[in-house]
């Protein structure tokens, strides 16, 4: 009896410090989850691409993931970095921009307003009268000047950790590409031993969902980017760089490319180029919206197409609980335990109920 109650304590005591140990771990790893977890879509999508470069490395592994680091680096990494360089000097217009604001409306409508059909010469009539009254703007834009001057000093730190997390995550991914095959072997067998046959078929759905996510949304999100920054850059708008990556960052989120290219738009009706701000709303509903129907459902693999609401709460509760990073995570994740979640539905269906005489 006595030895009983010996190893039953001693049970219980390895159980609490295995327990003890992985909640340290988790707290020690906690600032570093959404570059882990990045990482880890990152490589398990572009793996069969590492595949291919260790071939023509003729198998020395080490050199393939440098390689494919690098690649990684300057497609997630440098844009970002680019963008904030490019955000910084562009301060001092928006400055400008303000400060002419705020000294009120011209005398006289823009040749824009005017040549607007229907409405153009009520309004160029009415303008002179509306010029007049002009203290609500200066006030106005003094307002929104200092709520949008707190809004950027608050988000380019979070921007800042962002790029941090990505480039952290750039980091992980390496050791990831040098070391993948042993590391999916041991979450391979220590799935097997929790959750038995099935968990093989459940990490099978949960690999096809991420490819699906990371191919449709995040690829998509890419080609509408390019094809934008294309459109603008054609259409004399400036920093075209700049708004096609806001073009992707968007893009993730269903719904978003028109809150780009519909004030470029108006913009360059603003400054009487009326042609290319024609060009560009066409070029933008049709190539950088309209694009969204034709590719996506290209790059998803298999037809594996999410609900509208899943995409937009992983995109806006990625953000909320990663930060930056979770724009790209939060849809990956949420479609990942949506697609287990109807996999275990499906093979265990519930049965009817009876039904009362």
């Amino acid at each position: 009896m006595m030895l009983k109650n010996m190893n039953r304590i001693e049970a219980v005591a390895a159980v609490t410090a295995v327990a003890v140990l992985a909640a340290g771990c988790l707290v020690v790893l906690r600032p570093f989850v959404s570059a882990i977890l990045w990482a880890s879509v990152l490589t398990y999508t572009t793996w069969p691409l590492m595949l291919k470069l260790e071939g023509w490395m003729k198998g020395r592994r080490t050199l393939a993931a440098l390689i494919m680091t690098l690649l990684i680096t300057l497609v997630m990494v440098l844009p970002f970095v680019l963008a904030g360089i490019t955000l910084a000097g562009n301060m001092a217009r928006f400055e400008e921009l303000f400060g002419i604001l705020q000294g009120g409306l011209p005398t006289e409508a823009p040749a824009w307003l005017q040549n607007l059909p229907w409405i153009g010469p009520a309004i160029k009539h009415s303008w002179p009268e509306i010029a007049k009254e002009t203290g609500w703007l200066s006030e106005g834009i003094k307002s929104v000047g200092v709520g949008v001057g707190k809004w950027l000093l608050t988000h380019s730190i979070d921007f800042g950790k962002g790029i941090l997390q990505l480039a952290l995550s750039v980091v992980i991914v390496f050791v990831f590409y040098r070391d993948g095959e042993r590391m999916t072997v041991r979450i391979s067998a220590g799935a097997q031993r929790i959750a038995g046959d099935v968990s093989q078929r459940l990490l099978s759905v949960a690999g096809n969902t991420v490819r699906s996510v990371v191919y449709g949304i995040i690829g998509t999100a890419l080609v509408q980017a390019i094809m934008a920054a294309f459109g603008f850059w054609i259409a004399g708008v400036p920093s075209p760089f700049l708004l096609g990556l806001l073009t992707f960052l968007l893009a993730l989120i269903p719904g978003g490319t028109p809150f780009v290219w519909i004030p470029a738009s108006i913009w360059l009706f603003y400054t009487g180029h009326a042609g290319w701000g024609v060009f560009l709303a066409v070029w933008g509903f049709f190539v950088i919206s309209g694009i969204d129907n034709l590719v996506r459902p290209y790059l998803i693999s298999r037809g594996s197409n999410l609900p509208f609401i899943v995409v937009l709460l992983g995109a806006i509760g990625g953000v909320i609980t990663f930060g930056f990073i979770g724009l790209f995570l939060g849809p990956v994740l949420l479609s990942v335990g949506y697609a287990l979640m109807r996999e275990y539905t499906a093979s265990h269906k519930l049965e009817a109920p009876p039904d009362k005489e």
